[in-house]
């Protein structure tokens, strides 16, 4: 990949990154956003819980880039597993959701 395809990818992804932060689920990004690594942590010891994270994270920046609708961010969600549904519910506003 040269700099030039390397500079217009990320330019694509900072313009859907802001989109997510100005979508439906703005508040519930940034609550996830804001758990502290001690908070991930508590779900489980091993390593597994901060990929599981990332994950949550991505899918609720895609459902709000996109305004997806409650009831498939709630399938979404449980789809990541029980893990995924642990760190959610740690965000008040997206446990709501679940």
């Amino acid at each position: 990949m040269d700099i030039e395809e390397f500079k217009r990818k990320l330019k694509e992804k900072m313009l859907e990154n802001r989109a997510a932060f100005e979508g439906q689920y703005k508040e519930q990004l940034n609550e996830l956003m804001g758990l502290s690594r001690a908070d991930i942590d508590s779900i489980t010891p091993d390593g597994t819980d901060m990929e599981t994270y990332d994950q949550l994270i991505t899918v609720v920046k895609e459902a709000s880039r996109v305004n997806l609708a409650q009831a498939t961010l709630k399938q979404r969600l449980e789809e990541l597993g029980e893990i995924a549904v642990k760190i959610a519910k740690k965000a008040p506003s997206l446990a709501a959701i679940i």
